[in-house]
C-alpha cells in the first residue's frame, strides 16, 4: 500500500503484484502501461519500478522486516520488458534491522511541477544532504549556482519544447492527459489536469486534448509556456548515473532516485523530473548527447535521472489507482 504511492513516468503506475503468501510476492511490470514513443526500450518505466521497490523496502523496515529482493529471478530482459517477473519480494521479521528515517517522509512526498521561487536558492549544504541519501549503488551530483545551472536550465528547456512539438511523441502524452475531476477519478493514472481554473478552462473549450495537440492553439502555447516556466525556474539539479545500462542498474537508479525524492522532501524542498533529454528516441537525439557531454564523467557512464529541485507552493499527491487492482491473487 505503500509502495504504490511511488513516483513513475506519466503516473502510469505498471506495477502488478501477486501475492503467494503472507510474506511473499512476485512483482510483475503491466505491459499494457508501457510508453512505446518516449521510453522505446522501457528504461523509464524500469526506473520507476525501481522506485516501487525501495518505497517498499522502507515500509517493510518501518513494520519491522527486512525486504529480501531477487531481481529478474528468471532473467533480465534486453530491449523491451516482457512478461517475465521484475522481482521476486520476501519479508523476514527483524527485530535488530534499523528502519530508515527516510520513510518519514513517504507520505508528504510529491512530484511538483509548479514554478519554483526563484529569490529562494537552493543551498549547498542541502545539495550534499539530498545525494548523500542516493546510496553507493549510483554516482549522484547536482548542482545549484554557475554555469551549469543555467546550461542544465536551456538544456531542459530545449528537450521539453522539442518533445511539445514532436507530433507522435507528445501525442503519446497527450492520451495520457485526464482533464477534470470526472476524467481523473474514471482513470486515476497518466497526466492529471484539474483544478477549479483549468476545470473552466475545459467547460469552455479551451483546454481539450484536441486543442492541447494542435500547435495553432491557445492550449498549446500555454502547454510551451509551461515547460519554459518549469525548465527556468529551476533553482538546482540533481543527477544519477549509473556505470552502464543493464535492467539491474536502472532499477538502482530507481531506488536511489526514491530516496533522493525523500530527501528533498525532509529539507522542505521541491523536486520534478527533467528528464526528457535522456530519452531514447531521435528528437532527442542531440540533448542526449549534450546531457552526456555535461553530466557524464567516463565512458559508458549513463545519466538515468535528471531533475530539478527548488522551493515552490505545496500541491496536491497525484492520483493513485486502488490497492486491490494492482494485486493479483494467485
Amino acid at each position: 500500500s505503500y509502495a504504490i504511492l511511488a513516483p513513475n513516468p506519466h503516473n502510469r503506475q505498471p506495477w502488478i503484484v501477486e501475492l503467494k503468501s503472507d510474506t511473499e510476492a512476485i512483482l510483475g511490470c503491466d505491459l499494457g502501461r508501457l510508453l512505446p514513443e518516449t521510453d522505446p526500450f522501457d528504461r523509464q518505466i524500469v526506473i520507476g519500478l525501481g522506485c516501487f521497490l525501495e518505497l517498499f523496502s522502507l515500509a517493510a523496515g518501518h513494520d519491522g522486516f527486512r525486504a529480501l529482493i531477487e531481481l529478474f529471478p528468471q532473467g533480465e530482459p534486453e530491449n523491451r520488458l516482457d512478461s517475465r517477473p521484475i522481482a521476486h519480494l520476501r519479508l523476514v521479521p527483524d527485530a535488530k534491522f534499523a528502519a530508515d528515517p527516510l520513510f518519514a517522509y513517504a507520505m508528504q512526498r510529491r512530484t511538483n511541477r509548479s514554478p519554483y521561487r526563484t529569490t529562494r536558492p537552493v543551498s549547498e549544504q542541502d545539495l550534499e544532504a539530498i545525494n548523500a541519501t542516493a546510496g553507493p549503488a549510483v554516482i549522484a551530483a547536482g548542482t545549484v549556482a554557475g554555469a551549469r545551472l543555467q546550461q542544465l536550465r536551456d538544456l531542459s528547456q530545449a528537450a521539453l519544447r522539442d518533445e511539445i512539438n514532436d507530433p507522435v511523441a507528445f501525442g503519446e502524452s497527450v492520451d495520457l492527459m485526464r482533464i477534470g475531476r470526472a476524467e481523473i477519478e474514471a482513470n486515476p493514472d497518466g497526466i492529471s489536469i484539474g483544478g477549479p481554473f483549468l476545470e473552466a478552462l475545459a467547460i469552455l473549450g479551451i483546454v481539450s486534448r484536441e486543442a492541447m495537440a494542435d500547435p495553432d492553439s491557445s492550449s498549446f502555447q500555454i502547454g510551451l509556456d509551461m515547460a519554459d516556466e518549469q525548465a527556468q525556474t529551476a533553482m538546482g539539479f540533481v543527477w544519477i548515473n549509473t556505470l552502464g545500462n543493464t535492467r539491474n542498474q536502472q532499477i538502482a537508479a530507481g531506488r536511489a532516485y526514491l530516496r533522493q525524492a525523500l530527501g528533498v522532501t525532509s529539507l522542505g524542498l521541491s523536486m520534478q523530473p527533467m528528464s526528457q533529454a535522456l530519452q531514447e528516441y531521435p528528437a532527442m537525439a542531440g540533448h542526449f548527447k549534450r546531457a552526456h557531454e555535461l553530466l557524464a564523467q567516463t565512458a559508458g557512464e549513463r545519466v538515468q535521472m535528471l531533475a530539478r529541485i527548488g522551493h515552490a507552493d505545496t500541491v496536491p499527491p497525484a492520483p493513485r489507482w486502488a490497492l486491490s487492482t494492482r494485486i493479483k491473487q494467485t
